[in-house]
Formats: C-alpha cells, structure tokens, sequence
C-alpha cells in the first residue's frame, strides 16, 4: 500500500539490501583507519552559519547557493553541516585537542546536506566518510592519507579508479599566481560564464571547475599553479610524489584540478571513477595549512580527505545479499513458545545468529521462511519436550538431547 508521504526531493531511504552493502564499507573504512591509528569522531549535524562562512568560504557554491540554513528559536543562525573538515577542526579547538600530541588522527562518519540539483550520485542529504590528520605538515602525511583511501577503494573492489593529483602552494606564494590567473580572466572577460566573470576577483580559481564551454576554452590556456611552485613548495609536491611512487601508486598530475573549498593550501587529489559519469569523484581532498588559524586557533597544519558512501556503493553496482542465519528455532507446537524464545536468546549470547517464527505459521510455514531468510539449521522442539536438528543444506535431520543444543549448535556443523 502507498503513503501519501513520501521521502523529501533529494533524499532517500536506506532498505536493508543497500544497508547491508553500507554496513560492509563501513567497516572496511573503520578497519582501514584503525590499522592507520585514526581514532573515531562525531560532530553535530548543524553548526553555528558562521563556522562555515569563515572556514569553507564566504564565495564557494556551498555558502552562496548550497546550505541548509535556519534560525533556531533563540534567533541564532545554524547551518546542515555540508562538509566535515571545518567542523572537525572546531571541535579540535573547542576540546583543546591542540594541546595533545601532534598530529591527532580523526576518523568520521555521517551525514552530510547542501541544496544541490539532484541526479545520480547527487543528493541533498548524502553520506560521507573522511580522516583528518591535524598537527603535521610533512609531505608523509600527505602520502598517508592518499594511500588511505587508496587501500580502502582498493579493498572495497571500487573498478577504473584513477588518482589525479595537484597542488595549489602556500596561501603566501599564491597570491602572486591569483594576480596572475585575473589577468588573464579579465582578459578574456567576454568569454565568460556570468558566474565567473562575477568571481573573477573572488574566487578565480573556480574559473577551472566551469562547464562553461566558452569558460573552458579561456581555461585551456590560463596559467596553472604547478607550473609556477617554487622553494618549499614544490619540494613538498616533489616529495609526496615520490612517496607515491616507491608506494606503488598510480597518478596523473592535474594542473587544473582545484577544490570547491577555499580552505585548500599545497596537496590536493581526487579519486576519480569514469563509470560514474558526470559524477565521478569517490572520494578526494588536500591540505589546509591555514584552516584552523582562520577560525582562532595557533597556526596548525592539517590535512584529510572525505569519500562519498552512495557514490562508491553506485561505482560497485551491487547490493549486498543477505548474510543468512546460523540457526532457526521452529516448534511443532503452541506448548514450546516460551523455550524457543528461551533457545533463541541463549545461541545469541553464544555468538550465533538465530530467530524464532513471530508470525504464528505451522511449522511447515516455518520450514519455509527458515529457508528463506538463509537458515543453514533448525531445531524443530517437539510437543513432548523432545527436539530435532535439520540440517538445511543437505534435509537430514536428527535427534538432539534438549539439554545440549546449545553445545550442539556451537561445537561445529552437524
């Protein structure tokens, strides 16, 4: 039967098949971090407006156009987190992580809302799971988080993934290349995209996102960053590639790669699908030496990277199929209700997974729904107190003594 409800535009429900395949990525993720030393973190889903104004950038897509925003009833502006760096990053200041041993190593996993039009592998509520590794700037750190999340698309079996790498150098050295890139924007003004002609002197870096084709022609022969990186910082972007290289990791260097995001400085990367089509980034993120100083804190470096769950689960094009039962308990009659419940719950406490019938069919009905739900046994309790075991792979089955079926069930198949 259908509900006049439904789920809001651009959000969706998770049903139990995509579940299953969501709960085997999350704990590949959280194997993957641990092995690395990144302990778990949560933050609230809404923040203070002002959070992300200051931290992902008042000209971004994701503050003109993208965020949740409200005013509680206390007349305090809050935001739908729609990234998670910048919350993490709060956090670290508020609990006085900084004054921990550095680099604290964070892990997270949640979801995430912007306003965005929604098509496949895009939603206005979607789910993302990140590291962030605050309090070192040495390019291993770089090398470690890309390699992170190289493992974890590479565990998973995510097919066709390339790694394209970037940098965008220090905020100082930087501002000699922005100069750089307006005039020859403003140059070529006409050619334009509206929304890039009005950022030139903002944000001109987004000018290499467009899908403008007049915009990416101007692009074609814009200046790029990576030409430019001297001192420190190409020899910070000369050694994460060679960590990359002796690591066994593919790349392509990507002069025009930038991130939506204007807390980036040095590294940045993305790992990219071409199955996916137009959206085909799984996952990817950078460095951003001068994010936690922007919200009041010591100058601290930091970098991290965030993945998306539904654009990974959308690349693998599966559902996880059921994990089965270790074992069903069926009676042949009302009398045993009570003792199977009373079995159920003591092969759970075993470590087994088991379950009882609760829809009150006979016990040919719960032949049937055991085999259904990928029972590999069941113990049939019989009206005189008796039991029986059933193996469902083979249909032998055997008498048990009732006062062993526990030992029964966890001492090995029948």
């Amino acid at each position: 039967m259908a509900s006049k409800y439904q789920a809001p535009r651009g959000t969706f429900d998770v049903l139990p098949e995509q579940g299953r395949a969501r709960a085997r990525l999350e704990a590949a993720a959280r194997e993957v971090f641990a092995r690395a030393g990144y302990e778990p973190v949560a933050t609230p889903a809404f923040e203070d407006t002002d959070l992300f104004v200051r931290g992902v950038g008042r000209s971004t897509d994701i503050v003109r156009k993208e965020m949740f925003t409200f005013e509680d009833k206390g007349g305090r502006s809050l935001t739908l987190r729609p990234e998670g760096t910048a919350p993490i990053c709060r956090a670290y200041l508020e609990h006085g992580m900084h004054k921990l041993a550095q680099p604290v190593k964070l892990a997270y996993v949640g979801p995430f809302f912007r306003h965005e039009r929604p098509q496949a592998g895009r939603y206005r509520q979607f789910h993302q799971l990140g590291l962030e590794c605050i309090g070192a700037d040495s390019p291993l750190a770089d090398a470690e988080a890309i390699m992170l999340l190289s493992d974890l698309l590479g565990e998973l079996g995510v097919p066709g993934v390339e790694l394209r790498l970037g940098s965008l150098g220090s905020l100082e050295a930087r501002r000699g290349y922005l100069e750089e890139l307006k005039a020859h924007l403003h140059a070529h003004e006409g050619e334009l995209a509206r929304e890039v002609r009005e950022r030139i002197d903002v944000n001109p870096l987004r000018a290499f996102d467009s899908d403008d084709e007049g915009t990416r022609a101007v692009m074609a022969s814009a200046p790029t960053i990576v030409e430019r990186l001297e001192g420190e910082d190409a020899a910070h972007f000369a050694e994460v590639r060679e960590l990359l290289d002796a690591a066994g990791i593919a790349y392509e260097i990507d002069p025009a790669l930038v991130r939506g995001l204007d807390y980036y400085t040095r590294t940045i990367f993305s790992f990219v699908c071409e199955e996916l089509g137009a959206q085909s980034e799984v996952g990817g993120g950078g460095r951003y030496d001068g994010l936690i100083e922007q919200l009041g804190g010591p100058a601290t470096p930091a970098v991290g990277w965030a993945a998306g769950i539904e654009r990974i689960l959308l690349a693998l094009g599966e559902a996880e199929e059921p994990a089965g039962r270790d074992a069903f308990v069926a009676i042949a009659d009302e009398g045993q209700r009570r003792r199977a419940m009373a079995l159920a719950t003591e092969l759970r406490r075993a470590g087994l997974s088991a379950e009882v019938d609760l829809a009150g069919r006979g016990l040919k009905g719960q032949l049937k729904h055991a085999d259904r739900i990928g029972a590999r046994r069941v113990v049939i309790l019989e009206a005189d107190g008796s039991a029986q075991l059933r193996d469902m792979g083979s249909g032998e089955q055997r008498p048990v003594e009732s006062g062993n079926l526990v030992e029964e069930m966890t001492g090995g198949e029948s």
